[in-house]
């Protein structure tokens, strides 16, 4: 199946709003001849203004994405722009996950996973991620880990919430500094298209800072944690 063909040229049917969201969330179906799938499906009509980012946040979720690739850490589902029943939004493969787990239990739970995580946690701190909680760490059926939920990214100013803070301190892996840097030497102009000036400065700014330290960061003052955390 390829994915990014029936996100970018299947039809789509809304099947239902997704509860406990700030903003219109939506699980359509897709279809294009004999394939079918599910996406989350994020319109800017359906979004609630905030006072500390632009109008606009599906464009985030789609650069989210295009930075996962750029980097090869390959944490983010499949996200395009798409104009859909309801107007211009993103539109993200949908996983099917095991959502009884989060970040917590799968922690605790599974040491096997952690570089998963680590790739995560770096690529949150060159994203700037305000909000990491738990629950937007999801696990499907082959064991892979993926991050849902990036519409409060890419700040100028420093903001990262997150609860994945169990590797600060510890030094980053060679093949990992070499993904963060590749940000430095070369930025992804498709990401660049979709923010601000100033946000992509500051983005180069974070990787070469996480790059350089060679070191996954401390959160000394424990108040950088999303609400509600899980």
């Amino acid at each position: 199946m390829n994915i990014l063909d029936l996100l970018q040229h299947g039809d789509i049917e809304v099947e239902g709003r997704m509860p406990y969201s700030s903003n219109a969330t939506f699980l359509v179906k897709l279809s294009l001849g004999d394939q079918v799938g599910q996406g989350i499906y994020k319109p800017l009509r359906g979004e609630r203004p905030l006072w500390d980012f632009p109008s606009g946040l599906y464009q985030r979720e789609v650069a989210a994405y295009l930075l996962s690739e750029a980097m090869e850490v390959n944490v983010i589902p499949p996200t395009i722009e798409r104009d859909g029943p309801f107007g211009i939004g993103s539109l993200q493969w949908f996983i099917d996950a095991r959502f009884e787990e989060h970040y917590f239990t799968l922690y605790e739970s599974r040491e096997d996973l952690h570089d998963q995580f680590r790739n995560m946690a770096a690529f949150d701190i060159v994203a700037n991620n305000t909000d990491r909680k738990s629950g937007h760490c999801l696990i499907d059926s082959d064991d892979r880990i993926w991050g849902i939920d990036q519409g409060l990214c890419f700040s100028a100013e420093f903001k990262l919430r997150t609860v994945i803070w169990e590797f600060g301190g510890e030094a980053i892996a060679p093949n990992l500094l070499e993904k963060i840097q590749r940000v430095v030497d070369h930025p992804p102009l498709e990401v660049a298209a979709l923010l601000d000036a100033d946000e992509i400065e500051a983005m180069i700014e974070r990787a070469a800072m996480l790059a350089q330290g060679g070191m996954f960061p401390i959160d000394a003052s424990g108040h950088r944690y999303p609400w509600p955390m899980v």
